[in-house]
């Protein structure tokens, strides 16, 4: 009942009546193997009745003298000769309404080394899941689509058909019965992360009062986000498995023009490697904050440690072969393996089987890859990220406002704060640091400050001297937000000329 037959007999009619010209061109033969089974359960009975009513019925519509559209076998059939028939079929149509994987799919991919037929896949097996991204996927229970998905397999382009074959063929030939059992020998394990904060409708930022009060203030601290804030565009290219950031070359001369501002300070706070920020900030002089937080660089001097114990990251390697796993089988997907985290990008993947490959990967994770409490999952809007418990990039700002205070770098109180990126949820407590608050006229210390342990580092913040913005999200804990880079441009640009000589800033 739940393998579709009655549906597929009714696509494959349908199919018919839709091209009943193909009799001149090829001819089209459905042939469908029904291994008997359950004979004594009245509704098997019933259903065998019905698919041999339906395949009398179109092979006495749609036969010749000279051919039969459908061959229907009500017996069991030799694995050699299965193999056969696998080999020499040109599609195969599996219309399950419900199935927990189907091997049926896997046998006839990995027998189709030198046909490359196409396989048409029911979005209710399992096994779409692993091969839909080589397959045409239906719903068996759209008689027209599956209608159609025959005539568009019919006539697909070789090029297309190999290359639809070759990435379910690498997949099942590398994920054998042995390694699928090797991946689950481990117990069920539920890894859940802390409830995000509750996100608002947030506003478009006031470039222009940003810029006034930043050249109105005498002290400032600039926090930026990286990756879809300070970035150029990005280009995917098929087959590799890493993107190249770039600072954006419009930021290069407002960003220096900052960094060279005595009266301000200015961090760089990102997820991605040392490697990475060296190479684009090397000549810029400010702090660097690598990983979310797990290493620190002040400007001129050497990275610092917070927090890197091997065995924080002794998840890597499950949680690795996982992202790995996915990367395969999810076309135009990449994962990235940083010093202590794990990060798994499906942005350029097509969006709805990307999200699909999303929710099974979060299973395998929560399944058995973190079987200890060292590491959280971080959801993205296209992104699953795995990092050590206890790290943000709020976190880490605050470790930077420690620094400083170490350093006793402020000689007077912060008058001015901008705090803009592409946070996801996880790291927009990077917004509401207990620094950060603006009760109007109260002058405030670094967290942490203690009445006998008094910082140097103090903050004279108010509503109109604090912006926190969000760029590429409507939602959002922050303030504000910016459409893109491209107002992030605009943004650092007039910042830099409030910084400049003759400005507001430097008058007296």
């Amino acid at each position: 009942m739940i393998k579709g037959f009655l549906q597929k007999l009714l696509a494959f009619e349908k199919f018919l009546e839709k091209n009943e010209e193909l009799d001149s061109e090829y001819k089209v033969v459905l042939l469908q193997i029904a291994v008997p089974t359950r004979s004594d359960v009245p509704e098997y009975r019933k259903l065998a009745s019905q698919v041999h009513e339906l395949v009398a019925r179109v092979n006495g519509r749609f036969g010749t003298l000279k051919a039969t559209p459908i061959l229907h076998l009500d017996q069991t059939v030799d694995f050699d000769s299965l193999c056969a028939l696998y080999a020499i079929t040109d599609v195969a149509l599996i219309t399950s309404l419900r199935d927990g994987m189907n091997l049926v799919s896997y046998e006839y991919v990995a027998c189709q080394e030198s046909n490359k037929g196409v396989l048409i896949l029911s979005e209710f097996a399992g096994a779409a899941q692993s091969l839909g991204a080589g397959a045409i996927i239906v719903n068996p229970w759209d008689i027209v689509e599956v209608a159609d998905a025959i005539k568009r397999a019919l006539d697909m382009p070789t090029e297309e058909r190999e290359k639809n074959h070759r990435h379910n063929y690498e997949l099942v030939s590398r994920h054998t019965a042995q390694d699928w059992a090797e991946n689950y020998v481990c117990d069920l394990h539920n890894a859940t992360s802390k409830a995000p904060l509750p996100a608002i409708h947030t506003a478009v930022l006031p470039i222009g009062e940003a810029a006034a009060q930043y050249g109105q203030s005498n002290n400032r601290l600039l926090i930026l986000g990286f990756n879809a804030t300070l970035t150029g565009q990005i280009q995917f290219v098929e087959g590799r498995t890493d993107i190249e950031l770039k600072l954006n070359p419009e930021l290069k001369q407002p960003l220096k023009t900052l960094c060279d501002n005595e009266n301000t300070t200015v961090v760089v706070v990102s997820g991605y490697g040392r490697s990475i920020l060296d190479e684009n900030f090397a000549d810029y002089k400010l702090w660097l904050a690598a990983e979310n937080g797990m290493f620190l660089r002040q400007p001129g001097e050497e990275w610092i440690t917070m927090r890197y114990e091997q065995e924080e990251i002794s998840w890597a390697g499950s949680v690795k072969k996982v992202f790995e796993y996915f990367t395969q089988r999810t076309p135009r997907s990449n994962f990235e393996q940083r010093e202590t985290s794990l990060v798994w990008n499906y942005k350029y993947a097509d969006v709805q089987f990307g999200r699909n490959q999303a929710t099974d990967l979060l299973q395998h994770l929560g399944a058995y890859s973190l079987s200890n409490q060292s590491s959280v999952i971080v959801q993205g809007s296209r992104s699953i990220e795995v990092r050590p418990t206890g790290v943000t990039k709020g976190k880490a700002v605050d470790e930077i406002i420690r620094e400083l205070d170490l350093r006793n770098t402020m000689a007077t109180p912060i008058d001015y704060v901008l705090c803009i990126g592409h946070f996801l949820a996880k790291d927009e407590d990077i917004y509401t640091l207990p620094s950060f608050d603006v009760q109007p006229g109260a002058k405030r210390k670094g967290k942490g400050c203690q009445a006998e342990d008094c910082s140097s580092v103090k903050f004279d913040l108010n509503p109109k001297n604090y912006f926190s913005c969000t760029v590429g999200r409507e939602h959002s804990v922050a303030q504000y937000n910016l459409e893109g880079t491209n107002e992030v441009v605009s943004l650092l640009q007039d910042l830099a000329a409030a910084a400049a000589p003759g400005s507001m800033s430097d008058q007296p």
